[in-house]
């Protein structure tokens, strides 16, 4: 009797199991990232500003690429040219892939970052990267939309002041739509494996 009902418990488990696995086939395993998980947010929607080229810029411009979008200034001393070139690191580091990212600066110092400022800058990291700009307040409505903190604050003198802003780079997919939030300081490996990610996830 008691072999019957072990033999019977083992079958209704075997059942369980596979019925788990067929569930779990069919829901579709969620992408996981390294960065801060944010598919679904309200905000970051459009980069309604101009490149360096004299273009007007919409996020539906690069559909079928991963868009990562930074915030920062030309004359930014370290966190700007750290972010930029690990961004081209992770160009690099996807090799023929590479072709299906597009990196995007947003300056939040119009005054200073002309176009051909900007334009000299992004040559320093990958000449497909894209530098968008526009007049101070046309950066300033698309910074609130981001979330994204700036400030002016002073130097000795007149030109040589800098800006304190936030710090972190937003990722989106090859749809258009807002993914992944990667803070600054995460590194070159941990956002390309999130660009890698939703490359794969595109097939």
């Amino acid at each position: 009797m008691q072999k019957r009902n072990a033999l019977k418990l083992i079958a209704v488990s075997a059942l369980s199991i596979s019925a788990s696995a067929i569930l779990g086939a069919c829901s579709g395993k969620k992408t996981e990232f390294r960065g801060v998980d944010i598919t679904g947010a309200d905000y970051a929607r459009d980069i309604p500003l101009t490149d360096h080229n004299g273009q007007k810029r919409s996020l539906q411009d690069f559909r079928g690429k991963v868009v990562v979008v930074f915030f920062g200034y030309t004359q930014c001393p370290d966190v700007c040219p750290t972010s930029m070139q690990e961004l081209a690191e992770v160009k690099q580091m996807l090799g023929k892939d590479g072709d299906r990212l597009q990196g995007i600066f947003v300056t939040v110092d119009p005054e200073r970052d002309t176009p051909e400022v900007l334009k000299a800058y992004m040559a320093n990291f990958d000449p497909s990267f894209l530098a968008l700009s526009g007049t101070p307040e046309q950066i300033a409505a698309v910074a609130k939309d981001f979330k994204i903190y700036f400030k002016k604050v002073d130097g000795k003198t007149p030109t040589s002041y800098t800006m304190d802003h936030s710090a972190g780079s937003y990722v989106y997919d090859m749809a258009g739509r807002l993914r992944v939030y990667n803070r600054y300081g995460s590194g070159a490996q941990a956002l390309g494996a999130d660009v890698r990610a939703l490359l794969q996830e595109a097939g």
